[in-house]
């Protein structure tokens, strides 16, 4: 009696691990350029011989040229003969092209039954040779169902991948495939909420991935590289349009992600796996927001932009402003607490992948109270290889506060600032900047004279 107890719960002991060991394991890694790497480790029955495997639930945008498949358990036992990606799907018009020839059943919305030989199938009705004599076409309009005896040979409801193995061991085996597929990305954004004097930003970081591969990824080890991996691009099957969610929630997220340098990319690791599903948006948190220093900028550019002065949030993405970590690139959201403590929008613009120490300018909009005018007020021509234009530039601010506004004039050809009643930044061989102070309900006037020479 204590033999046949102990010899059912070491059953249940076995039972158990072989239920542990039997696990779908799956890691997939997202490119943020619409692709990722899967890897799905399953256990499967291999018979000793020449044998068959069929593996479903594959993407239905794999790439089947990167598909890899490989025994883990005796990887020098197992050889591929063939590989084959099957994606027939089934359809009602693909099977009525296989019925053709064949009997099937249609029901009508009257209730009438039709049963007979399918002649033919079009937009305009189905043509059948009924099995009590003549000719029936029945519109599609007034179909209810369509019977047919099986599936025919062929069509599947599932990709499928297919291998023809040489088997020298057969047996249970733990085995792993490997493929690229497309239609899915990732992407980040960037929620930040400005204090009252536009010094400082809490600024939060969010993951969001965007399935649209066909397949799901059950508790997936989840891994995101950022860069610009170079790929070779053949010409595509079709187009999967990448449609974002806009909403980002504002709450205080828990950082999920381990950052490091891989090759020459960075590589973000999700410390718990995770399902992604099928045709859905899944958003994690990449950082918890923290307090980074900010500059509020003027720009006026009168040259691109009229009249327009543009406002701009700078920050130093290093250790001393507040930040200092690798930032993928992605759209940036700022929010503003107005006196009722209500978070408002005022502003959003798109960074690209930004190193660790490296400036980041956020454009949130034109200045409601202060407005910029250019004109050439002089010109001359001296020689035949050489002229001088004078140019004046006022600026009127209307805030309750001085403000300091960067003049950005934009040049070609050899050229010198002979005059100017303010200094300036040679940017580089074609920007020169001005920093022009404006008092509050004030106006400067910046005059400069630029000689060219080609």
């Amino acid at each position: 009696m204590k033999a046949a107890k102990f010899f059912f719960v070491l059953l249940i002991l076995w039972a158990g691990l072989a239920q542990a060991t039997g696990e779908r394991q799956m890691a997939i890694t997202v490119y943020n350029q619409n692709l990722a790497l899967v890897k799905d480790v399953r256990l499967m029955d291999l018979k000793k011989g020449i044998t068959v495997i069929r593996f479903r639930d594959v993407a239905s945008q794999i790439d089947p040229t990167s598909v890899h498949f490989r025994s883990l358990s005796y990887p020098e036992k197992v050889s591929i003969l063939e590989q084959n990606y099957e994606y027939d799907l089934v359809s009602t018009q693909k099977l009525l092209r296989k019925y053709i020839d064949q009997q099937i059943k249609i029901t009508a919305k009257d209730n009438k039954t039709y049963q007979g030989t399918l002649l033919s199938s079009s937009k305009d009705g189905i043509v059948l040779a009924a099995r009590e004599g003549g000719i029936k076409v029945i519109r599609p309009e007034s179909i209810l169902d369509l019977d047919f005896p099986t599936l025919p040979e062929g069509l599947i409801t599932r990709p499928t991948l297919v291998w023809l193995l040489d088997c020298q061991r057969g047996g249970r085996q733990k085995t792993e495939i490997s493929y690229l597929t497309s239609g899915i990305n990732w992407h980040c954004e960037y929620v930040a909420v400005a204090d009252k004097e536009d010094r400082s930003l809490d600024l939060a970081g969010w993951v969001s991935i965007d399935n649209k591969s066909g397949a799901t990824y059950p508790d997936a080890k989840l891994k995101l590289i950022a860069g610009e991996v170079h790929r070779v691009k053949p010409p595509r099957r079709r187009r999967v349009p990448m449609e974002f969610g806009e909403d980002v929630a504002l709450a205080k997220g828990v950082p999920q992600f381990e950052e490091k340098p891989f090759f020459e990319y960075h590589m973000y690791t999700l410390g718990r796996k995770a399902t992604i599903k099928d045709n859905q948006i899944k958003q994690l948190s990449l950082f918890s927001p923290t307090q980074v220093n900010v500059n509020k900028i003027y720009t006026y550019d009168g040259a691109r932009y009229g009249k327009k002065v543009r406002v701009n949030l700078e920050f130093q993405n290093s250790r001393k402003a507040g930040l200092g970590i690798p930032l993928p690139k992605g759209k940036v959201r700022v929010y503003k607490e107005d006196v009722d403590k209500s978070l408002e929008f005022i502003g959003e613009d798109l960074i690209d992948h930004t190193p660790k120490d490296e400036k980041v300018r956020i454009f949130l909009g034109n200045a409601f109270d202060i407005v910029g005018e250019r004109k050439k007020i002089s010109y001359h021509k001296i020689g035949d290889r050489a002229r001088e234009e004078s140019w004046e530039i006022r600026l009127r601010n209307h805030k309750k506060e001085n403000v300091e506004i960067v003049v950005v004039e934009h040049f070609w050809g050899e050229w010198e600032i002979t005059e100017s009643n303010y200094r300036f930044n040679k940017k580089d061989a074609y920007t020169a900047e001005f920093k022009i102070p404006v008092t509050k309900d004030g106006e400067s006037v910046l005059k400069y004279t630029v000689r060219f020479e080609w």
